[in-house]
């Protein structure tokens, strides 16, 4: 590896995203009356967006309802590889649920692939598609069997894998293995192209417009913060962390992550493919083109929401691996992405819970979203128009397999209280001397106060406890968030929400 050679503040680097900046903004209007549709669908990201194309392309009625922009979310935040290599994903669900399931993933991914393909195609998106290799890595003898194993198995799915013992990046590696005929893109541009197609012959996108309840799951009505109803025979939760999981305690079987991104300039070549570390923590890499060079994609150092060290330390981290690595010219943007990970590593796609026959979820893409979020389209779609998909029988949310999720499920939820009952006994500082872009839990007359100070000199307070189930949140430095440790709810210093499964802001004080 070559030594590090710049030493630039990660702080002073813009913490935006580039598909955002390199994009426009949007400008679809904000529901201000009661309506009704065939499909409502809450959540304006890649599922969202590709399910309710699809949707109209049927002849449905369709509305978006999005609490924000649409596309600003965990779509906007991704590495954007379209890709059917999930790390090492096969020989775990063969292993565990039968190659059966695991064919059932290897072909649904793999269509997605090629329906992405299609669309691009189809409708002349100009949105910076490449086909490319994906390639999985180690530099430890624990995962070379286990990269061998998951190549074979990949193999026999009829997926083009291969095992190596070298790859194209400047380091040397103990094991490999390649997908080939796999794909890269600018999602934004993919997606914001398809979002054209939706509105008008009865369909909507609505921004800016936040759901927080469904009424009556049998004719089910999605009521929006202002109190507007969205009245339709199906609704689909695409909200990433289902806002609404009272029938199916989505809080109790879904965790969050947050995981990092430094884009940088470098002076050498970078090979042609997209890679990731099989081991922690993570290290992902791939090119993006950028003017008439490319801009790198550093990624990883992944931990759950609201736990860990400073966040800063993550991308400290990533920049410091970048110069390890690569001749660095700039370090030209970082951002966060946000990951809801089932407990055995499988999305849930279908009906949200077996009580609620026309409400359906599509959560848990882990960091595969690309792929993941066509799959839950293609079958939505389908169960939709024909009431079923064969696919459904690996992804169904209601399914419980114990030997895949049993383990986790007992660590994640004991976390889960154990964050819950910390945040309440352990005292906050009581010292109140906050700098400029500083952020701390402090004490007024004995209760919990998150205090920040602007770089203006403005303090801003809110009350830390979270407005889902009650956790207490903790302070996340890189993104001047609250986060909550428990199910991932991410608050402004402000106290506005970021992140769901929170449909509340936080309580102000002056």
């Amino acid at each position: 590896m070559k030594d590090r050679s710049g030493n630039e503040d990660i702080l002073k680097v813009n913490p935006q995203s580039y598909w955002i900046v390199s994009t426009d903004k949007t400008d679809y209007p904000t529901l201000k009356e009661d309506m009704q549709v065939d499909v409502a669908i809450v959540g304006g990201g890649m599922a969202g967006i590709t399910t309710a194309y699809l949707l109209k392309q049927e002849g449905v009625r369709v509305a978006i309802i999005e609490a924000d922009g649409i596309l600003q979310g965990t779509t906007a935040h991704t590495t954007a590889k379209i890709t059917s290599q999930h790390g090492l994903i096969y020989d775990k669900i063969r292993n565990k649920m039968g190659k059966e399931k695991a064919q059932i993933h290897a072909d649904a991914n793999e269509s997605a692939i090629r329906m992405i393909h299609g669309l691009i195609e189809e409708k002349k998106i100009n949105c910076d598609f490449q086909w490319q290799p994906a390639y999985v890595y180690t530099q430890s003898d624990e995962y070379v069997q286990k990269i061998y194993n998951e190549a074979k198995t990949a193999s026999s799915l009829g997926i083009p894998a291969e095992y190596l013992e070298d790859i194209p990046l400047p380091f040397d590696v103990k094991a490999a293995m390649r997908f080939d005929n796999q794909a890269q893109f600018h999602p934004r541009k993919y997606l914001l192209a398809l979002a054209k197609d939706i509105p008008g012959d009865g369909s909507y996108i609505f921004e800016n417009t936040r759901a927080v309840d469904i009424e009556d799951e049998d004719s089910p009505t999605v009521i929006t913060e202002k109190g507007h109803k969205v009245r339709a025979k199906k609704v689909i939760v695409a909200s990433h962390y289902p806002f609404y999981d009272k029938p199916g305690l989505y809080f109790a079987s879904v965790y969050p992550e947050r995981s990092y991104i430094v884009a940088v300039t470098i002076k050498e070549q970078f090979p042609k493919g997209m890679y990731i570390t099989a081991e922690d923590p993570g290290r992902s890499l791939r090119s993006q083109r950028y003017g008439d060079r490319d801009l790198i994609l550093v990624a990883g150092e992944h931990h759950k929401t609201g736990h860990g060290k400073s966040t800063m330390f993550h991308y400290n981290n990533l920049r410091d691996f970048a110069y390890q690595t690569f001749t660095v010219e700039d370090v030209l943007y970082r951002w966060a992405a946000h990951d809801c990970v089932t407990m055995d590593e499988v999305p849930y796609i279908g009906q949200l819970s077996v009580t609620t026959p026309n409400v359906y979820v599509a959560t848990g893409f882990r960091k595969w979203g690309m792929t993941s979020s066509t799959v839950a389209a293609m079958m939505l779609k389908d169960i939709v128009i024909k009431g079923e998909h064969s696919w459904s029988e690996l992804y169904n949310p209601s399914r419980f397999t114990p030997v895949a999720s049993t383990p986790k499920f007992f660590k994640e939820n004991i976390d889960v209280a154990i964050n819950f009952v910390a945040g309440k006994v352990i005292p906050p500082e009581i010292d109140e001397d906050i700098k400029p872009n500083e952020g701390k839990v402090i004490s007024i007359d004995g209760k919990r106060i998150g205090a920040y100070r602007d770089t203006k000199g403005e303090l801003h307070l809110v009350d830390t406890t979270c407005t889902h189930l009650g956790c207490e949140l903790t302070w996340n430095d890189a993104d001047t968030s609250w986060d909550c440790p428990c199910h991932g709810s991410r608050f402004t210093y402000g106290g506005d929400i970021v992140e769901g499964p929170a449909v509340k802001p936080l309580k102000k004080y002056k």
